[in-house]
Order: structure tokens, then C-alpha cells, then sequence
């Protein structure tokens, strides 16, 4: 069976401000793209990653990852998230399970990408996740709160989310054909009906987008 993490390294990096794109600050030292793919490429279970790049930014990421022996290919992303990991599936073909993962999600661990390949390989189809930590609250377009959740059924999604590779690309061929564009992977899963089965991971897995989380991560790889 084959395994494939497609690795999304798009981002602009507008939150983070600046003119460097996120994927390409540094955490310990290295760049935090160079960070996460290290991840996937010392998984045993891991045969092959592709990476989705902005446009311009295919061979910046060539250069960065380059000695990388399960990077396969580098694709070009499109202009919403949703496309670019199409394009990243139809260059998946011949995988049997995909792991979609943020290129800025360094801290993600070896068990949890085991965690989510196991449940992908019984079910179908899973998301790495945390249970919420703060109370929720729903509002409407004036701020005012229409109601509040039970905490003990709410999850936070992360990546890597991983599916059985005929199913996600399904889910993604009809969003397209539909116009439809989702919240995240999963979302187009259960667009059409298929169980997404949340996997426990870790409030370390953080997703680095602004100054704040660059300071968190530099005190997660401190330890």
C-alpha cells in the first residue's frame, strides 16, 4: 500500500507581515518548511512526498528541500487553498493513502502520522485534532451570541488529514464540479457523506501564521 504526504507550502504569509513568507522563517535555525518535511521523510511509513508550491516559488523550494529523497515532485498550488490541493492529488495518482499536511505545521510527531494512517487505512478517512480548551460561543453578524456549544463536542481540526486516496479525490472532483469551496479537506469528505473519524494529536502541532506563534515555536524546540 502506498502512502503519500502532499506537504502544502503555498502561503503568503500576510499575517506574519514582513517580507519573507512564512514556510521560509527560520525555527532553530532551519526554515520551517525544511522543518516539517524532514518529519515526513524520516517516517518509515512514508514512500513519497509531494510538495505545492506557489507559482513562483517551485524552485526556491527545490533548493531549500534538495537532498530530500522521497520528494518526488514540486506542483504549482492555485488561487484558493481547495485548488492547489487538487493539483496536488491529481499528482498523487497511484497512492493509496494521502496525508494532507500544512507546510507550516512543523511540530506534527511520527506517532501521530501512524495514528492517522492506521485510522485512514480502517475508516477511510480522519483529521488530527485537539479538543477546545476555551468556551465557544456562535454569534450572528452583529457580535451578538446566538448560542454556545457543549465544549466536550468540539474539536479543533490540525493536519495532517489523511484519507484513502480514491475518496478525497472524489470529494474533491465533485466540490469542483459543484463550485463548491469547503472549509478544509475533510469538510469536502463530509460534503458527501463520508464518516471523518477525529484523531487525538497534540496542542504542540501548531500551525505558525503570525509573530506570536514564531515565538511559541521557538519555545516548543527549546523545550
Amino acid at each position: 500500500m502506498k502512502v503519500c504526504a502532499l506537504i502544502m507550502a503555498g502561503g503568503s504569509g500576510r499575517r506574519m507581515g514582513g517580507g519573507t513568507k512564512k514556510q521560509y522563517l527560520k525555527i532553530g535555525g532551519r526554515e520551517i518548511l525544511r522543518v516539517t518535511a524532514e518529519v515526513f521523510e524520516s517516517s518509515p511509513l512514508i514512500d513519497e512526498i509531494i510538495i505545492v508550491a506557489g507559482s513562483d516559488d517551485a524552485d526556491n523550494v527545490k533548493r531549500l528541500l534538495c537532498g530530500m529523497d522521497k520528494i518526488k515532485k514540486v506542483v504549482c498550488g492555485g488561487s484558493e487553498r481547495q485548488y492547489s490541493v487538487h493539483n496536488g492529488l491529481k499528482a498523487a495518482e497511484g497512492c493509496d493513502i494521502v496525508l494532507i499536511h500544512d507546510g507550516v505545521r512543523p511540530f506534527v510527531t511520527e506517532g501521530e502520522i501512524a495514528a492517522c494512517i492506521d485510522e485512514a487505512k480502517r475508516g477511510g478517512a480522519c483529521v488530527l485534532g485537539v479538543p477546545v480548551k476555551d468556551t465557544i460561543k456562535l454569534c450572528d453578524e452583529n457580535g451578538i451570541v446566538k448560542a454556545t456549544p457543549e465544549r466536550s463536542m468540539l474539536w479543533a481540526a490540525q493536519t495532517p488529514q489523511c484519507f484513502k486516496y480514491e475518496l478525497i479525490r472524489r470529494a474533491y472532483d465533485e466540490a469542483e464540479r459543484d463550485g463548491f469551496l469547503g472549509t478544509d479537506d475533510a469538510s469536502l469528505a463530509e460534503r458527501i457523506g463520508i464518516d471523518v473519524k477525529m484523531v487525538a494529536g497534540s496542542y504542540k502541532n501548531i500551525k505558525i501564521t503570525t509573530p506570536e506563534d514564531l515565538v511559541t515555536a521557538e519555545a516548543i524546540i527549546r523545550g
